[in-house]
């Protein structure tokens, strides 16, 4: 019989400004807090944990959402050169508005109540409360088109055009040009629904008008080369920022492993951050317990979700881990392709 002793053993902390003065200063204070500021610290821990076994985990990351236009460009930028992240999946909203600003052009503050139609006049786009330039957009968009019509006819991964796209462009701060930089691969699994698409849609026309061949996107390839990287892994950690398609896409490669003969016992770690719920079915909401029904969580997974809007919560996680010093001493991943094949997978200092 549980006594009332037992229970009630740890007293939650008041949250005290007296003594914080850093984003890790804070996300202390929010691991004796309650509610969502505790569910978030508890991400931090585990990724915590994940930089610091010594087994040395692949850490994956998926992103969706509009972190880009939301003002955290910089921070997953950071996130690849301090080596906390060794892989990378996401929307093509993201690559492609890193890439946007990379060309000087910029997002803009707005009320979401402005006039939309107002907006549609002048060829200006709305994000919510931000604001860019579809002129600009169109601009970009025809300038990817004209990177791709470069290359070589043949089918490409999207981890392949990315590197292209990020050695196309001198940014310190930008995600493409430091994931090219540092040998991070960037996938982008459904690169057709953005405007990166856009773009290569455009390639696509002209070369079929002109009866030319055409470099094309192979969305299987991308499939295979993100196994590879789960097949060479002695231990992989998993953070969704927000859900869709670039967490099934890595939540799958479990499933592929295990089809090709490589039941590598599901993600190690696994961190969410995301507003979805999980009694609608879908897989963004979905639980890392739901998750190991299909084995694509191990059993003994160190695992946590805030629910928590993105632009807050990785803020907040990615300032306590670089803040706090748990990427120091880790060696970088070095991946060696020959094609399609990952035929090394090497390690480097950081060399910052």
């Amino acid at each position: 019989m549980v006594s009332k002793k037992d229970v009630l053993r740890e007293k939650v902390k008041q949250i005290d400004f007296d003594e914080i003065v850093t984003v890790k200063d804070l996300m202390e204070a929010y691991k004796d807090s309650s509610i969502q500021s505790r569910a978030l610290a508890t991400c931090a821990i585990a990724y915590e944990k994940a930089l610091k076994d010594s087994s040395r985990p692949t850490i994956i990351l998926g992103l969706a959402g509009p972190l880009v236009a939301a003002g955290l460009r910089k921070v997953i930028a950071d996130m690849i050169k301090f080596g906390v992240v060794d892989a990378i999946v996401t929307i093509g909203a993201i690559p492609y508005q890193d890439f946007y600003q990379a060309r000087g052009y910029g997002h803009y503050k707005c009320s979401p109540r402005c006039d939309d139609l107002a907006l549609r006049e002048v060829f200006v786009d709305r994000i919510y409360d931000t604001l860019v330039d579809e002129d600009k957009f169109r601009e970009t968009d025809e300038f990817i088109g004209d990177i791709a019509g470069r290359l070589e006819p043949r089918g490409y991964g999207s981890r392949e055009f990315m590197k292209i796209l990020g050695e196309a462009i001198d940014d310190e701060g930008s995600i493409l040009y430091n994931a090219a930089k540092y040998g991070v691969p960037v996938f982008v699994p459904a690169l057709n629904d953005s405007s990166i698409g856009i773009g290569l849609t455009g390639l696509y026309h002209k070369r079929r008008m002109a009866d030319e061949p055409f470099m094309r996107i192979d969305p299987i390839r991308d499939n295979w080369e993100l196994t590879q990287l789960k097949i060479r892994s002695e231990k992989t950690a998993v953070i969704y920022i927000g859900g869709g398609v670039p967490k099934n896409f890595i939540q799958q490669t479990e499933v592929i492993c295990e089809t090709l003969g490589h039941d590598k016992g599901g993600h190690h770690y696994a961190i969410q951050i995301t507003q979805d719920a999980p009694q609608w079915g879908g897989l963004s909401g979905c639980t890392f317990e739901e998750a190991q029904s299909w084995g694509k969580i191990n059993r003994e997974a160190n695992k946590s979700v805030a629910y928590v809007e993105a632009s807050i919560g990785l803020s907040l996680l990615a300032g306590y881990i670089l803040q706090s010093g748990a990427w120091k001493g880790r060696e970088r991943l070095k991946y060696t392709w020959k094609d399609d094949m990952l035929t090394e997978v090497g390690r480097v200092p950081l060399g910052l």
